[in-house]
């Protein structure tokens, strides 16, 4: 079996309390995010990445030795807000659970050819251990990742390579609602984002925030 991931304006004195505040805008935040290029920064040796999510907070980490390509692309994805708002649009029980599409459709359709090239499978996707998906050709991986909820080894022969863990709330990773399976159209969620999924599955688990700590 294997893993496949497809390939409003804001108030004027809104946005000028946060220009004046600091903070990025989220008209910067999207900007930045429709330019993957741009998002290259090395990631640490080792990182942590925290959940908010609807159901609960989780904490992954990553190891960059395990999968240097693979954690870099996740450190820059995470700390410029990519996963923020994102849903869990592919739930199997017994197997794991997905995410990596963004809210906004200009934003994973900007990412659809930004592909990373396999890292050697060093670890093997085992109860917890966090992987990109990708479809079955070579250097395929894009924003799409996903954690197992079993010992999963035999996709680790078809090139995917775990870049971490989660060391903590894997209770809460465990309840990510399921009924949906995998019910939601990647198509659809390219060309219309959230609005498809909240019209069409409603109860869909969410990302509220991921930030990177140490």
């Amino acid at each position: 079996m294997r893993l496949h991931a497809i390939v409003g304006g804001i108030a004027g004195a809104a946005l000028s309390v946060v220009v004046a505040s600091g903070q990025s805008s989220p008209l910067d935040k999207t900007s930045k995010l429709r330019n993957p290029a741009s998002l290259t920064e090395t990631a640490p040796a080792t990182y942590r990445a925290n959940f908010d999510t609807t159901k609960g907070t989780f904490i992954i980490q990553v190891n960059r030795d395990w999968a240097p390509l693979g954690a870099d692309r996740f450190y820059n994805l995470v700390k410029n807000g990519f996963y923020d708002d994102a849903r869990f649009f592919r739930v199997i029980p017994n197997f794991m659970v997905q995410f990596g599409m963004n809210a906004n459709p200009t934003v994973t359709t900007a990412w659809r050819s930004a592909t990373l090239k396999d890292d050697p499978v060093k670890q093997s996707n085992k109860t917890g251990y966090v992987t990109f998906a990708k479809t079955s050709a070579p250097n395929s991986r894009g924003t799409q990742v996903f954690i197992n909820y079993k010992d999963n080894g035999f996709l680790d022969s078809q090139g995917f390579a775990p870049f971490g863990q989660v060391i903590s709330g894997m209770d809460v990773v465990t309840k990510i609602n399921a009924e949906y399976a995998e019910k939601p159209d990647q198509g659809e969620i390219t060309s219309s984002g959230n609005a498809y999924l909240m019209k069409n599955f409603p109860k869909l688990d969410a990302i509220k925030s991921a930030t990177i700590s140490k």
